[in-house]
C-alpha cells in the first residue's frame, strides 16, 4: 500500500516549529490502532532475525546493546512507515532546504538490561544522516520500566523522553543522546533521513 499523504494526527506545523526552535519534536497518536497492531505483530514474528547491533564487521562496540533487523520491502507494514517518513521529509526539504533523498530504517528490540550509551548519529558531519526519528511501537510502557530517550537539544539543553507507546521522536543527527537502560523489552523503529549535505 503506497502512503499518499501524512497522518491527519501530525501536526507538521508544530513539528516544523519544534525542531527549529529546539532540534526536536514529537508525534503523539502517530498512527491508527489498527495499524501498530499489524506493525507489532510483524515486528514480533521476526525477532528471531534480529541481531546484535553492537557487532558490526566482526567488532563489538561498547556503547550499545540492543538488537536490530533492517526494514527491507518484504516487511510491508513497516515499509507503509518508511513511506510516511519519506513524505515527511519532502516537508523538511520544503521548511529547512535540507536536501533529504532517502531513508533508511531498522526494527530495534531491546530487551531488559540493554542500553545505548552517549553518541551522535553524525558525529562531525561524517555521514549524511540528518533527522534522526525513533518510532515507540511497543504497546504499553511504564515510566519506572526505564528505556528512555535521554536528548541534549540544540540550545544545550538536557529532556528525557518517555517511550511511550504509538509516539515518534524526531531529532537533529548531530545532537548527544542516549537510551538509558530499558527494565522491560522494548520495541521501537529506528530511521535516518539522508541526504547528500546539510545545512545544520
Amino acid at each position: 500500500m503506497l502512503v499518499s499523504k501524512l497522518p491527519a494526527s501530525w501536526n507538521i506545523d508544530q513539528v516544523l516549529n519544534d525542531l527549529d526552535q529546539h532540534g526536536f519534536a514529537l508525534i503523539d497518536h502517530a498512527y491508527p490502532n489498527e495499524y501498530v497492531t499489524n506493525l507489532v505483530n510483524e515486528c514480533t514474528s521476526h525477532l528471531n532475525q534480529f541481531r546484535e547491533a553492537a557487532i558490526q564487521n566482526g567488532v563489538v562496540s561498547q556503547i550499545r546493546s540492543d538488537h536490530i533487523l533492517w526494514i527491507h520491502p518484504e516487511l510491508q507494514v513497516a515499509q507503509q512507515h518508511v513511506e510516511t517518513l519519506s513524505l515527511l521529509s519532502e516537508q523538511l526539504n520544503q521548511a529547512f532546504y535540507l536536501g533529504i533523498r532517502e531513508v533508511e530504517a531498522h526494527f530495534a528490540c531491546y530487551h531488559a538490561g540493554e542500553f545505548y550509551a552517549l553518541h551522535r548519529d553524525n558525529p562531525q558531519q561524517k555521514n549524511d544522516r540528518v533527522i534522526s526519528t525513533v518510532y515507540y511501537l511497543h504497546e504499553q510502557w511504564q515510566d519506572d520500566w526505564g528505556g528512555q530517550l535521554r536528548l541534549q537539544d540544540k540550545n544545550g539543553e538536557w529532556h528525557i523522553i518517555q517511550p511511550q507507546p504509538n509516539r515518534i521522536a524526531l531529532f537533529r543527527s548531530d545532537l548527544l543522546h542516549e537510551v538509558i537502560k530499558a527494565k522491560q523489552q522494548r520495541l521501537s523503529i529506528t530511521a535516518w533521513l539522508r541526504s547528500g549535505n546539510t545545512i545544520w
